[in-house]
């Protein structure tokens, strides 16, 4: 169970504070309720420039990471097509420092074209290095675009083109800064060595006269039921071809979440898991598969794929990779399977929670989900899970109306 306390300030700051007295230590993380779901289609990248941004300087700290290494702490920052978040670990002895430089930058960045240019250059760097130069790097920017056709999911965090990051004014950085990164869409999360009380009034003194802002309401566009299957087929100079499906799923609050992420740790979690053990060990059709759900709050995606043994085709490895989705459509899966699965999902989060930092990072999420306590409830949900409900999921994604399918061929191997 873990104990937490919450505080509302004023401007709307949500502050959660989880005291664990078995570490020296604490952790500060500060999550924004604005990822690349709420950027313009023409003005990509943003939520992930700011991620680099924040750390280019605020109002009176021309350096960030200079204090926090001062008083032997570590930080850093990811982006997510939902959410953007930043965490400072320190000795708790020092946390105010934690509040001071997050409470500044929240206030106001070092908005200069200097800056800008500094953080654009890493960020274009960062594009080339990680999805265009990389192999494989540009699956990502190939299969959104095909399952979304309508909702923002349809690019990834670093945004749709390098130009979107390149044309980026500094009025509209500004601009996209005070819609989004403010008190009232935000959520402080303390855990660590500290008191409840303490942490309020630190929280009081430091972000308490930072006004609300004018955070605009979502108003995503649904995305409409696919359907007919899409299919995609690319060449790269990559080692080995590769095939990707993807299928839409409910989003993070759907009621059959959890099954589904069970679902998908059936068909690939482990050495005796369905994909490993038919595709990679009997027929020995793939090098390596795998099976995954993103997790995202809005209906997202499960995606299966694989990259294919030479001499094998994308046909002949598609064919395969359908026989045992339909397995578990049709036949639904083990008591065995399903327990296996639920003891590995229940001892990796009983484990995660030792960890103070990923316990201020949960609290955070689920708050902003609607409710931070939810976290205390996750266990029971897995638990709860099905052999109907996976059979029901599995029956109800795993249809060609729903796929989306890459073939990433090898110019090596045509």
């Amino acid at each position: 169970m873990i104990e937490i306390y919450k505080h509302v300030l004023s401007n709307g700051l949500r502050v959660l504070v989880h005291p664990d007295k078995t570490t020296p230590m604490a952790a500060v993380n500060l999550l924004y309720d604005v990822g690349a779901r709420d950027e313009e289609p023409q003005q990509t990248g943003f939520a992930h420039l700011f991620e680099h941004l924040m750390f280019g300087g605020s109002r009176h700290i021309p350096s960030y990471d200079e204090p926090v290494q001062r008083v032997g702490g570590e930080n850093n920052a990811w982006t997510s097509n939902d959410f953007t978040n930043y965490y400072v670990t320190l000795p708790a002895g020092n946390i105010e420092t934690a509040f001071w430089l997050e409470s500044d930058r929240m206030l106001e960045l070092d908005f200069s074209e200097r800056n800008l240019e500094v953080q654009r250059k890493v960020v274009i760097e960062e594009f080339k290095q990680r999805y265009l130069n990389q192999p494989y790097g540009d699956v990502s920017l190939l299969v959104r675009p095909m399952a979304y056709k309508v909702h923002p999911y349809q690019w990834p965090t670093i945004g749709k083109e390098i130009s979107h990051i390149e044309n980026a004014a500094l009025a509209d950085v500004e601009r996209f800064f005070y819609k989004h990164y403010a008190p009232n869409n935000a959520v402080l999360a303390v855990s660590g060595h500290v008191d409840p009380d303490d942490v309020f009034k630190m929280a009081e003194k430091w972000f308490g006269d930072i006004p609300r802002r004018n955070v605009p309401v979502r108003n995503l566009p649904v995305e409409p039921t696919q359907t007919e299957p899409r299919l995609l087929s690319v060449e790269r100079d990559v080692p080995a071809s590769l095939i990707n499906i993807s299928f839409h799923i409910g989003g993070r609050k759907d009621a059959m979440f959890f099954a589904t992420d069970l679902l998908s740790d059936v068909l690939s979690n482990g050495q005796s898991s369905r994909l490993t053990q038919s595709l990679i060990k009997e027929q020995r059709l793939f090098s390596d598969v795998n099976a995954y759900i993103s997790g995202d709050v809005d209906p997202g995606l499960m995606t299966v794929t694989g990259r294919l043994m030479p001499g094998v085709s994308m046909e002949q490895a598609e064919k395969a990779i359908w026989e045992q989705l339909n397995s578990i459509s049709q036949n639904g899966v083990t008591p065995y399977e399903l327990e296996k699965v639920k003891n590995k999902i229940i001892s990796n989060l009983v484990f995660a929670e030792i960890s103070f930092l990923n316990k201020a990072m949960n609290m955070a999420q689920y708050e902003l989900l609607g409710d931070a306590n939810e976290i205390n409830r996750e266990i029971d949900y897995y638990t709860a899970v099905t052999l109907n409900q996976i059979k029901q999921c599995a029956s109800e994604i795993f249809t060609p109306n729903n796929s989306s399918t890459l073939y990433y061929h090898s110019k090596k191997n045509n």
